[in-house]
């Protein structure tokens, strides 16, 4: 039986690097995956493999679409059961006019990088963290966050994640589930 895999793609269709979901599609179907499909605009492509070595898959992503887009693009992979138990597993609480947003990382992070994160919270910016998931609750929009994305990127000391709104998270989760 084939894994279902979601891979959460960094730097798709931001700073300039548009790619087509038809062409991201493409790109994956020439790795040999089947049911490939595509999730919103930002780096969502869905689809399944009877390989389960994680790592190895997300190393041979990225370079296959290095190669075809001129560009490194960071690639995460979970499977629906992982951005289910990454919803469920979610720390932090929002209310209506709060934005929560889950960043995923190839490993959990240290709490070195924790205690980093957490010397930047502000009354507007609140970070929790659960296996290899950072959250950030920004009380209104990120637009109004106290934490410009350069000071937050220096604090990640190179770390590379991508970061999804968990409502595009728990849609995906639901849709794709096993």
């Amino acid at each position: 039986m084939a894994n279902r895999y979601i891979a959460l793609l960094r730097g798709i269709n931001v700073g300039g690097h548009r790619v087509t979901m038809e062409r991201l599609r493409e790109l994956f179907v020439e790795l040999g995956f089947a049911s490939v499909e595509t999730f919103i605009a930002s780096g969502n492509v869905i689809f399944e493999t009877d390989e389960r070595d994680t790592a190895a898959l997300e190393i041979r992503i990225e370079a296959h679409l290095k190669q075809a887009l001129g560009y490194d693009v960071a690639t995460f992979l979970r499977t629906p059961n992982e951005l289910a138990t990454a919803c469920a597993d979610c720390p932090l609480t929002a209310e209506a006019e709060d934005s929560l947003y889950v960043t995923f990382l190839k490993a959990p992070i240290e709490d070195a990088l924790q205690q980093r994160l957490a010397t930047l919270e502000t009354k507007t910016d609140v970070f929790a963290f659960a296996n290899r998931e950072q959250y950030r609750l920004v009380h209104g929009k990120l637009t109004t966050s106290d934490i410009p994305d350069a000071t937050l990127n220096r604090a990640m000391k190179g770390l590379s994640g991508t970061t999804r709104n968990v409502t595009t998270v728990k849609k995906l989760a639901t849709k794709y589930q096993n």
